[in-house]
């Protein structure tokens, strides 16, 4: 395995209209996706202002503290905390000797380590075009992509040309690229929907404890790490209900506050999955202090891809090392639970059931013995609350309840006294 080389970090932030508390995790945020990109903060400074430095992001007296810090620790990278303007990249590369970035390039080169799928790769080689497109020329953006290092990552090993007709080129042919993925995936999400399985998707915050919770309900092997973005490409597997009912569990990539906008529109295609959801799993990491601004981050995002609508129970996960201001949430269907825990996942499990029966018509149905083919559909895919055979008519009493467009539901209908 190579060695990682970590790069030495300074941060810099600019603290506006928010509370002390809320700038404060705001820049340990950044420091754990720094963390997650293999760099060393080694010092990190912040000032308050009434708004942003139209030309250098900060003022001028504290970008001269910088530049004294710059040649005092000698770092690699300077990151600041907000999406940089082409001309404060400019400016700021001007005034520093070493390389500088910011959030948005920093969350963009994560995605590229962490992409595995064709269409993952694409899709964050799609937004670093689109981020670098405005910003061509200036030394804050380095389009030889040969050199390594964090914000390096990503559109292949090529040189990119400095030239804008090359780089809308190059962004034309991925849209085609992805549009092909995408209809391939419409394809086989129609074949699921014709069989009318039931969906939940793993939807939270990054870190939340989505794929530890996904591993241990479906028994997959979905990467699971305590990392900012641990999953990137969205799985799904089967889920067995207590009563036997299977319903498929997809994870999705961790959401984030102020998420690049090139990233959304980018992964608004990974998430359509999410859009074909019949109940949403909210997981909240229930012992990080800033949990509520995760919680409406995420539902701040899902209201902008249009998913606001679907059926969410609030997972609060971590319960074992709860925050101790931590109070739950009075508006939504709630569980507490740690995803290590059997007996909580198997509460978990009871309550997803419910919240599933409450989407379903109950039936009632005598099926002939001789229909051993639909008595083993109903285990599998209805949810069957009473089975007991009477010998005298030789056929079985089924009750339970089953997805109203389901074609097993045509099916009971027959059978129905």
């Amino acid at each position: 395995m190579e060695d990682k080389i970590h790069e030495r970090v300074i941060l810099a932030g600019c603290q506006l209209n928010e509370s002390d508390e809320r700038f404060s995790y705001s820049m340990e945020e950044l420091a754990s996706l720094t963390k997650t990109a293999d760099g060393e903060v080694v010092a990190s400074i912040s000032q308050k202002r009434d708004r942003i430095h139209p030309s250098t992001y900060i003022g001028k007296g504290k970008l001269e503290e910088l530049s004294i810090l710059e040649e005092e620790l000698e770092p690699d990278l300077i990151i600041f905390n907000d999406e940089l303007s082409p001309s404060q990249m400019r400016n700021l590369s001007k005034e520093l000797n070493c390389r500088v970035i910011d959030r948005t390039q920093l969350i963009l080169d994560i995605f590229a380590k962490r992409a595995r799928s064709k269409e993952g790769k694409l899709q964050v080689e799609l937004a670093q075009l689109q981020y670098m497109l405005p910003r061509l020329g200036g030394k804050g953006i380095e389009l030889s992509r040969l050199g390594g290092g964090i914000g390096t990552r990503g559109p292949g090993e090529t040189k990119l040309e400095s030239d804008r007709r090359h780089i809308r080129r190059k962004v034309d042919e991925i849209k085609n690229q992805l549009k092909v993925i995408v209809q391939h995936r419409d394809r086989y999400r129609e074949r699921r929907k014709k069989n009318k399985t039931f969906q939940i998707a793993l939807v939270g915050y990054t870190n939340a404890g989505k794929s530890t919770l996904f591993n241990r309900l479906s028994a997959a092997d979905s990467y699971e790490e305590n990392q900012l973005f641990a999953t990137l490409d969205p799985m799904t597997r089967k889920m067995i209900m207590p009563s036997g009912y299977t319903a498929l569990l997809t994870d999705t990539v961790g959401f984030i506050q102020d998420l690049p906008t090139t990233l959304i529109a980018a992964f608004r295609s990974t998430l359509e999955e999410v859009k074909e959801a019949d109940l949403l799993l909210h997981v909240v990491d229930s012992s990080n202090p800033d949990y509520e601004n995760h919680q409406s981050t995420v539902n701040g995002l899902l209201k902008e891809l249009d998913m606001d609508h679907l059926p969410q129970l609030t997972v609060y996960n971590k319960i074992d090392q709860i925050h101790e201001g931590f109070i739950p949430s009075s508006q939504s269907k709630q569980i507490k639970i740690s995803a290590y825990d059997e007996n909580d996942r198997h509460a978990l499990l009871i309550k997803v059931e419910e919240m599933a029966i409450s989407l379903m018509e109950e039936y009632e149905a005598w099926i002939p013995s001789t229909e051993g083919k639909l008595l083993s559909q109903l285990k599998g895919e209805t949810i069957l609350r009473e089975l007991s055979f009477q010998e005298e008519e030789q056929r079985y009493f089924t009750k339970g309840y089953s997805l109203v467009d389901h074609p097993i539901t045509g099916a009971i209908k027959r059978y129905k006294r």
